[in-house]
Order: C-alpha cells, then structure tokens, then sequence
C-alpha cells in the first residue's frame, strides 16, 4: 500500500512540475510577442537597424542589448555592424521575457569585409588590451560613483545662453526621492524650467541661490570641466556606473599600454635619463652639428628626423587628441605629455639598434630596423632562433600595418575630411584615390632619398601652419591660461567617476600619446637607419626629439586649443570634426585650412610608411629591386581602396598591427638595452674627444 502511495505522489509531483514548465514555457513563447524588422539603409559600414515591435505580457517592456549603446527601454537599435549578430532580452513588468538573436544582412562588399574582419579586431582587442592587473586582483575594475550630478537643462557646450539658479525647492542636505522638484532654473532671464532629482539621494548645491550658474561670456565657466551642473545627489552607498544598455562600466589597464610604458620607463632609469640630458645635443645633431657628408649613409639627420616624424604627426595629433579629451576630459593632457617624455628615451634605443645593425649593399641600399637588430642584435646573444622569429613576427606586422593604418586609413580619412570641407569631391573617392596614388607613386618610386627629400619640406611647413594656428587661438585666449592649466591639473589627478576616475584619465592619455608617437613599436628605427653617420648613438639622439615634436608639443597644443576654447565639454563630437570646431569657434575660415593640413599630414604619412612596410616586404620576400617594386605597386593599389571605401575593422585591425608591433621590438630592447648602455658611454668619449665625425678607429 504504501509503494502503491508513494507512486501516485511521486506521479502527481512529475505531472505538477511538467504543467507548471508547460505553463512557464506558454508564458515565455506565447504571452510576450516580439515582431523582429532588420534594415540596412546603404551600402555605408556599421549604419544598420533593428527595430522591435512588442505585444503582449505587461507594458512596460525593457529591452537588454548587447549593443552597449543601446538603452534599456529603446526598442530599437542603431549604428550597427551588418554581417554580426546581436542579442536582446526582451522582457515585461512581469519578468517574463524573450531572448532573440538578430543579424542584419550584410550586402555591400565593403560590409562584408567589415562583418570578417570584426571579430578579428575583438580578439586582437582581447590580447592587446588584457587588463593583466585587473585578471590577477590587484584592483577593482568596476568605476564606483557615490553621487549624480544634475546638469542645467538645455545646456550645451556651444551655448550662448546664461543660466541662473533662480530658486531652490529644497534645502541643502535634504533626502529627496527621484522625481523630486528640486529647483527651478533660469535660462536666459526667460521662463523658467523646474528641475526634477534623477535619482533617490542626499542634495547638495553648489551654486548659490540667485547665482549664475553658467556664463558663456565667464571665463572659468567655459574651460572648467563639468561648469554646466549646479548640484549633486549623494547616495547612500557607491554604485557601479552603467552603459545605457544596463552593463557595468569597468576601467582597464591595457597590457599594451602598460608593455610601452614600463619599458620607457625602465630605459629611461638605465640610460640616466637620456631624454633630459641628451635633449641639447639632439638639436645639434639635428641642424648639422658634428656632421660629416662622406659617412655611410644616405640621408642626413634632419631628413632621417623629418621622415620618421611625418610618419607619427597626423591625425594621431589631431584626430586622437580629441578623442582623448572627449573621453578622458583635459586631465588626460597631463598623462599624454608625461608619456611622450617617457617615449623619448625608448626612441632613443630602437634608433640607435638601428643604425648599428643596418645593413648597406654595394648598390647604395640600406635594410636596416627592428628585423635587423633583432636578428643579428640576439644571434651574437646565442639565441638565434628567438631572433629570427620576433624579427619574422615584427615584419609580417609593419607590413600589414603599412597597408592599413599607414596607408588605407590615411588615404581614407584625408578624402573624408577634404569631401567634408569641400562638397564638389562628394562621391568621388575612386578618383581622389587615383590622384593620391600618382603623388605617392612619383615619390616613393624614388627610394629613401626621394621621400626624405618631401618629408624636410613638407613637415616643417605642414607643422608651423598647424602650431602657428594654435598658438593664434591660445593668444586670443591667453586670458584662459589660468582655468586651463587648472583644469589639466585637477583633472588629471582629481578626475570624477563621470570621466574613469583616476584611472580611467591616466589610461586613456597614455594610450592615446602611445598610438601617436609610436615609441617602442619599432617603425621608427627603419627611418632612421638609413642617416650618414659614423655613431649609431647619434641616431638616437636624434630619434628621442620625435615624442617630443609629437606628444609634448603637437599633441599639447591641440589639447590646449580644445580646452581654451571649451570645446573639449562638447558631447557626442569626437576625432577631427571636434578639433575643426574648435579652431573654426576662433578663425571661421580655418577648418578649410585644417583638411588641407590634415591631407599633408596623411600624404606625408603614407609615404614614410610605404618605405617601412616596404622594409618589412623585402625582409620575407627578398631584398631585389624586382621585390620592392612589387610591394610599392600594391601599395599603391591600397591608396586607391583606401579612398574609395569604408573598411571600418579592416582599419582598426591595422591599426592594432602597429601596437602590436611593439611585442617583438621591445622584447629585443630590453636584451639588448646594456649594448645601448655602453655605446652610449663609448659616443660621449668620441665627443669628449672631439670626435664624434670621424669613423671609430
């Protein structure tokens, strides 16, 4: 009897528990219906839709994307990548919900490549920019935030407007509750808007009653980050701050970053400060001094110098900085400089490397660089086979960089930019291509001799038109020197959660000053190698005045403008359109001249870059004429691509291919830093000697 019982309450429990899945799985499938509608406007990369049409269960629905950018109660989905699939969790007041997995089809050719190259670029991402302190526990990631800061309304960073506190609702330190009226705000001595708490908290004012609370014609207001909000609500405990689409926000300190930075720090304590005490003779290497034209060699300093720089100065400088700045606020100049000073001294090894390991042909050709130094530099260190291999691994990257970033992106970008400014080159980026191409052709065909021939001229001139700009603009507001530099200050040491706190600021001017000057990725050497001289070390003073050139001056000035201007508080405008705004906010005209400057900067850019990559070519491919003539004609090829399409991740993916040039280069450096090290002492006993231009005995 009791088997027979326990049979039936065991049959009764099974049948319960499959009509209540039955139930769940009605609930889940059938009362929430989700109508699912996929566009693909153009034939433009990462400009696709989804839109959502949800019936059913109980409104409101919240809608969790994958999509970072997209809110929790958007249904609909913009800026996406065709080709790639994207999830969302559709859920009721009632918590029953939806999953779907949506790709939007991707038709263009160029979408195509974008939706391959993608996940590719994720997993570069994933190696490149592993958080190595976070993974092991040495801090929190997440960004903590233990107040909401209310903003006036309708403020924007281009206003023209004067905002007033006209009346507090309550008093400071009261509890208020989200939803709360909590003031009532003046714009513009007009009606008044009544301002409501974000969020449940303590409040605290810090703008008086009757005060102004932002001023365009104040100073101070303009240039201090985050004048526009007048009051704050603490919470009881921190929070984690959060994307629109509900995920946590976290900091991270990029493997890469920190991989260039330790190492320009380490060589600049193992060369006893070089990038100090090396700086005067460096500008005596530059402008001839202790020169001597008979040494082997094919271009002087100055060339070497003015073709490894217009490599690096471009839109790293004026494109980057922005982004650094609308991301990282002003504070993230501080950093930028401090790692462009740091930078010089590994600028000052990898150049030095060069020149002492080139290799000179009986034919004038030189082949030298991070493949040289790494392979013979490590072989004469018995450990060859290392050697060839980081030297193997380095030129499949420079050559794949030179294509992309050095190449496709910047012929790419200096048709966007020109098409910009002038609106008759709209639609005609194959023929743009097709022109750039021929300037390119008829100067890198001619070698080294030719490209450094440009670079002198082009550089100098490109450089003074832009700094003379900006030094203008910061002369017409020399009266925000003060709230500028105390705006860099506290924001580089005192940053707010809203900007990744202490940080979040500190990583981003790193990693920003680490993609424009390229110290310790290598590329630089290639350039170098090829200077009339008898001293390798030479090189390397000479090298070490580009992060210089670059971050401390190039990057600065941009910087400067953006927050003199008050542009750097201007939201959802980034890259190159932001600098042009803040020049044109001064000198209406001058974004005309910025697209032709930023064309110079991308030519100049492509043409160092082709003899870099070339370099990488004819190390795998055998170093004959017949095989740099082959590599120049492809890259060519690529400068007409470049501008007539849209390659989204494929540009990205080249980009990381510089970065991580800088894995097998600056391994080499540091095995070989104690070379440097005394032939460092051996250059300024020649100098001593009176020397330094005759070949070592």
């Amino acid at each position: 009897m009791n088997k027979i019982l326990r049979l039936i309450f065991i049959s009764f429990l099974i049948s319960y528990s499959l009509q209540n899945v039955s139930a769940a799985n009605f609930q889940e499938g059938d009362s929430l219906k989700v109508e699912i509608e996929t566009i693909n406007p153009t034939t433009t990369i990462n400009d696709g839709q989804i839109k959502l049409h949800t019936t059913g269960g109980t409104p409101p629905y919240r809608f969790k994307w994958s999509n970072k950018n997209t809110p929790l109660t958007a249904s609909d989905a913009s800026g996406l990548i065709e080709g790639l699939e994207y999830s969302v969790i559709i859920s009721d007041s009632e918590n029953i919900s939806i999953t779907k997995n949506i790709t939007i089809e991707a038709e263009s050719i160029t979408e195509n490549f974008n939706a391959v190259f993608e996940p590719v670029v994720q997993f570069m991402s994933k190696v490149l920019f592993w958080d190595p302190f976070a993974a092991i526990g040495i801090y929190d990631p997440i960004i903590y935030t233990d107040e909401e800061l209310i903003k006036t309304p309708e403020w924007t960073a281009t206003t023209d407007k004067i905002f007033l506190l006209k009346k507090k609702l309550v008093k400071d330190g009261t509890q208020v509750k989200k939803g709360d009226e909590i003031a009532i705000v003046s714009i513009d001595k007009k009606d008044a808007d009544v301002v409501k708490a974000p969020e449940d908290g303590e409040i605290d004012f810090n703008v008086a009653e009757g005060d102004v609370i932002f001023s365009p014609n104040n100073t101070k207001d303009l240039i201090e980050q985050g004048a526009q909000y007048f009051a704050s609500i603490t919470f009881d405990e921190e929070r984690p701050l959060l994307y629109p689409n509900g995920d946590i926000r976290k900091n991270s300190i990029p493997f890469i970053v920190v991989w260039l930075i330790i190492g320009a720090i380490f060589f600049t304590f193992r060369l006893g400060f070089i990038n100090i005490r090396g700086f005067k003779h460096s500008i005596e290497l530059a402008r001839g001094k202790f020169s001597d034209p008979n040494a082997p060699g094919k271009v002087t300093h100055f060339q070497a110098l003015a073709t490894a720089v217009s490599a690096t100065v471009g839109l790293g400088n004026i494109a980057g900085v922005a982004v650094a700045i609308s991301i990282g606020g002003a504070g993230a100049t501080f950093w930028m400089i401090l790692a462009g000073f740091l930078g010089m001294s590994s600028k000052f090894v990898e150049c030095t490397l060069g020149v002492k390991y080139r290799e000179i042909k009986a034919d004038g050709r030189i082949f030298g660089g991070p493949m040289n130094y790494l392979r013979h530099g490590l072989e004469k260190r018995n450990i060859k086979g290392l050697g060839k291999i980081l030297a193997g691994v380095f030129a499949v990257l420079c050559v794949g960089a030179s294509f992309g970033a050095g190449n496709m992106f910047q012929s790419n970008q200096s048709f966007q930019i020109m098409a910009t400014q002038f609106a008759v080159l709209e639609g005609w980026g194959f023929w743009f291509g097709i022109g750039l191409a021929v300037l390119v052709g008829i100067v890198i065909i001619g070698g080294i001799e030719s490209i450094a021939k440009v670079t002198e001229k082009v550089v100098p001139i490109m450089a003074a038109v832009y700094v003379a700009a900006a030094l203008v603009i910061i002369g017409i507001n020399i009266e925000n020197i003060g709230p500028a530099f105390s705006a860099i200050y506290n924001g580089a040491l005192n940053s707010s959660a809203l900007k990744g706190g202490f940080i979040g600021v500190l990583i981003i001017g790193f990693q920003r000053a680490a993609f424009s000057n390229e110290a310790g990725v290598g590329s630089a050497a290639i350039a170098h190698s090829a200077t009339k001289t008898h001293n390798a070390p030479s090189e390397g003073f000479v090298g070490l005045m580009e992060p210089f050139i670059d971050t401390v001056v190039v990057c600065t000035l941009t910087a400067l403008v953006l927050i003199f201007t008050g542009m750097h508080e201007v939201p959802d405008v980034t890259g190159v359109n932001l600098t042009a705004l803040a020049f044109g906010s001064v000198i209406s005209w001058f974004p005309y001249v910025l697209a032709v400057a930023v064309f110079l900067f991308a030519f100049s850019t492509m043409i160092s870059w082709s003899y870099y990559g070339m370099r990488g070519w004819t190390y795998l491919f055998g170093k004959t004429k017949k095989s740099e003539l082959t590599y120049k004609i492809t890259f060519l090829i690529f400068v007409v691509v470049g501008a007539s399409v849209s390659l989204g991740a494929v540009l990205d993916f080249s980009d990381m291919m510089i970065l991580a040039m800088s894995v097998p280069n600056m391994i080499g450096l540091y095995i070989m830093s104690s070379e440097v090290r005394k032939d460092l002492a051996h250059y300024f006993e020649k100098k001593k000697a009176g020397k330094l231009g005759q070949p070592d005995e």
